[in-house]
């Protein structure tokens, strides 16, 4: 059976005693190819959502996730509270993300 992480930007997780271990993250930098930049820049001339941008965000999370999941396990967390996300542009067209948390296992 495969144990699944809890993962809450809440300081508990209900029903649950915790034993704190340590502050787990994961980041990664996502940018768009250089076709896509220049297509999501013309829209910016007539508005609306940036599909390609918002779609590389959601793929920077994901993956900035898994890391920090990756660094819970090693830790042998049962889950992760008080996740937070931030983001910060690096350069035109190139985001990063990072994610943290503490790691924790059920008493």
């Amino acid at each position: 059976m495969v144990k699944r992480m809890i993962l809450v930007n809440t300081d508990y997780i209900s029903g649950k005693n915790l034993e704190t271990l340590e502050i787990v993250k994961g980041s990664t930098i996502q940018s768009k190819n250089v076709g896509k930049d220049i297509a999501q820049g013309l829209k910016t001339l007539v508005g609306g959502e940036l599909k390609g941008y918002t779609e590389m965000m959601d793929e920077a999370r994901a993956i900035a996730t898994k890391r920090m999941v990756n660094e819970a396990e090693m830790l042998g967390a049962d889950g992760v509270v008080n996740i937070r996300y931030a983001s910060s542009s690096v350069m035109s067209g190139a985001a990063e993300v990072i994610v943290y948390g503490t790691a924790v296992k059920f008493k």
